[in-house]
């Protein structure tokens, strides 16, 4: 954690979670989220689908507790919900053993769209009604995209009734610069492979 820089990375997501829990959940909310979350224990590679994302996380679900922290269960992938005769699938599933919640993950590739906020907002709703405990606290909903664009997120959450947070994820972190030099290029390990 510490050479992943989590204290940078704590608290700098956005969410809803002071208008729609109360404290303490709210902050402990807060600090349960990262930005960005670092999935470098995966070896995609450019294009991939958000399916081979959420498959390669639940194959690593051990690595990727570790970065999603202390507290979370996991609880299922492509989570089935039928509402009003239409079949609908969470990506991911978690309950959180310390807020007494459950924790809806939508995984997207690429930018932050508005339309997502709503889908989340939907699916945090079905998991209150169908799977929450009486005990149990509201859903939190967590989008995890590419590229969050904060004020757009920003806009897309401000309006909506449930506590949902928008962070990134990052597959590989960039390279320090004092190293890049040390490498060689890609031409130099293809001469080197054929000269073999």
């Amino acid at each position: 954690m510490i050479k992943s820089k989590l204290l940078e990375r704590q608290k700098l997501s956005v969410s809803n979670f002071d208008s729609y829990l109360p404290n303490p959940q709210s902050e402990l909310a807060k600090e349960t989220l990262k930005d960005p979350y670092i999935f470098d224990f995966l070896t995609l590679a450019e294009p991939f689908a958000e399916r081979e994302l959420e498959i390669e996380l639940v194959k690593h679900i051990e690595k990727f507790l570790l970065e999603l922290g202390t507290g979370f269960a996991f609880v299922g992938r492509q989570y089935h919900l039928n509402v009003g005769n239409q079949d609908f699938y969470i990506d991911l599933l978690f309950y959180h053993l310390k807020m007494r919640c459950f924790i809806v993950i939508d995984l997207k590739k690429g930018n932050f769209k508005p339309e997502y906020a709503g889908k989340m907002n939907f699916y945090c709703s079905v998991v209150d009604d169908t799977l929450k405990h009486p005990t149990d606290q509201h859903t939190i909903g967590l989008i995890l995209c590419e590229n969050s664009n904060k004020i757009i997120a920003e806009y897309a959450l401000r309006d909506t009734n449930k506590p949902i947070g928008v962070s990134e994820y990052e597959l590989t972190r960039a390279l320090p610069e004092n190293l890049k030099s040390s490498l060689p290029s890609i031409e130099d390990i293809e001469t080197e492979l054929s000269n073999n």
